[in-house]
């Protein structure tokens, strides 16, 4: 499969230069290598696919979420028909195992349009009589969203915001990462040829200015972003100018606890899982592991005993368990928080070092890092290092545990292994975050609604609650009777 030729913007249904002619490359994480040049779009380029998608906007609210629907099931379907090739493309934009890609990035977003699909025909209003007549609500579409992505799961963040902004009847323009702008634009020509009409997805690759156009767009409804915490915020302030409707789904520093009672080996499981899964760079990971002092000892004896069978090896090797970090300046990133865990006195166990794979000198390649005797004010333990870094806490009492789990920032998950029903639900109430497992982690089906609080964002996604986001509803009363005028 061969990915040497330039790619081009996606607006009103074909493929189109940027304006200002300008270009960028996309790399392969695996070899450092360029891809292939990708059009870089500009304030220019967001005018015209905010135009395209206000067009397509009259037309496409008024179908029937019945049809709205088929057209996004036809889209799922392409995606599954094309799942071998666009988990290719992930790994090769983004550095993650093709031991991952196929269910975790494509099927995930399949699955996310084909939920949807089924929602689309169930958005309904509600009715009610009152003094001096009835009156019933509308639930409509906002208009154009601008959608922000982020490269750690490309292709399933642009379906995780396409396919409830369509469903509800509006239009989208997307504008991925520049580290990863492949798949997006992949899946915007898929979606043509599923039938959905012309302007209705449109995909800008660019940098940070085009995040900033959108957000400052005067014809853009709805802001929904993923990133990191900074850009939410900025993202925020910006769009008050023109008082968009805003969504967030930001990062974390999110805490694992595993009680005495737990099962060891399935604790292990959940907080391998929650570390070094897509090289850690996933937002809701559980990066603070707190385990009860009693089970300390064995459960690092079992974490590390199959930590060191983690294969680190070329992303497109099927054997491979870890792959490449994003870019060598965000490797360089998570390198540097391994040094500051070192000189803060926290033990490293495993890992701790760049790695270097066989045939691939040129990636960009950390070795999976377990820390222990950590403190919490350490920066390992306080800030998001959005790589495969976990930081090993001890503790004794449920309580302090807690509340030790609750001081920070974020909110977005935190997940606890015990056998205690009771202590399950009890500690589950106590922490603060938007999603949590009990004896799982990072398992996020597209029907549970998924989002953060505190620092950790705004909204959420997935569920039906996301269709809420997506949606303004209007109020008609309907008089009975004449007017009773007092003059």
């Amino acid at each position: 499969m061969s990915h040497a030729h330039d790619r081009l913007l996606w607006i009103d249904g074909r493929a189109v230069k940027a304006k200002g002619g300008a270009w960028f490359d996309t790399f392969n994480p695996g070899t450092g290598q360029s891809i292939c040049r990708v059009a870089q779009a500009s304030s220019a380029d967001v005018d015209t696919a905010v135009a395209a998608a206000r067009r397509a906007f009259g037309e496409w609210k008024r179908m029937s979420g019945v049809a709205r629907g088929r057209v996004l099931r036809a889209l799922a379907d392409k995606l599954r028909e094309h799942r071998d090739e666009l988990a290719e493309l992930e790994t090769l934009d983004g550095g993650k195992p093709i031991a991952e890609t196929p269910e975790a990035d494509v099927d995930s977003g399949a699955d996310c349009l084909e939920y949807f699909a089924g929602q689309a025909a169930s958005i309904q209003g509600e009715y009610q009589e009152v003094d001096e007549g009835f009156f019933y609500t509308r639930p409509e579409p906002l208009g154009v969203v601008g959608a922000i992505g982020a490269w750690n799961y490309p292709l399933q963040i642009a379906c995780w915001k396409s396919a409830p902004a369509l469903a509800a009847g509006n239009t989208i323009v997307f504008k991925p990462s520049e580290l990863t702008p492949l798949s997006a634009l992949r899946f915007a020509e898929l979606a043509k040829e599923a039938g959905v009409p012309d302007g209705v997805i449109n995909v800008i690759p660019g940098f940070g200015d085009v995040g900033q156009a959108m957000t400052n767009h005067p014809d853009i409804d709805k802001i929904s972003l993923t990133g990191g915490a900074d850009t939410g915020k900025k993202v925020m302030a910006a769009s008050a100018s023109t008082l968009k409707a805003v969504s967030l789904e930001l990062g974390g520093k999110s805490p694992l606890i595993v009680f005495d009672d737990a099962d060891i080996d399935n604790a292990v499981s959940g907080a391998l899982m929650a570390n070094f899964f897509t090289q850690g760079e996933i937002c809701t990971n559980g990066t603070r592991v707190f385990v009860h002092e009693s089970i300390r000892e064995t459960f690092l004896e079992r974490l590390l005993d199959r930590t060191k069978k983690l294969k680190i090896g070329a992303p497109m090797a099927a054997d491979t368990d870890v792959g490449a970090m994003i870019s060598e300046s965000h490797m360089q990133h998570v390198l540097s928080y391994i040094e500051a865990g070192k000189a803060a006195g926290a033990k490293c166990l495993i890992g701790g070092a760049q790695a270097t794979v066989a045939g691939c000198e040129g990636g960009w390649y950390v070795e999976p890092t377990v820390f222990d005797g950590c403190s919490d004010d350490m920066q390992i333990v306080r800030e998001e290092i959005f790589g495969p870094v976990m930081s090993v806490l001890s503790f004794t009492d449920e309580d302090e545990v807690v509340t030790r789990a609750n001081d920070t920032p974020f909110g977005l998950a935190a997940g606890l292994f015990t056998r205690d029903i009771e202590r399950g639900h009890r500690v589950a109430a106590d922490l603060e975050a938007g999603i949590l497992w009990i004896n799982h982690y990072n398992i996020t089906p597209i029907e549970m609604p998924f989002g953060g609080i505190k620092e950790s964002g705004i909204g959420k996604e997935n569920s039906r609650r996301a269709l809420e986001h997506y949606i303004r509803l209007k109020s008609v009363f309907v008089a009975r009777g004449a007017v009773d005028a007092p003059y």
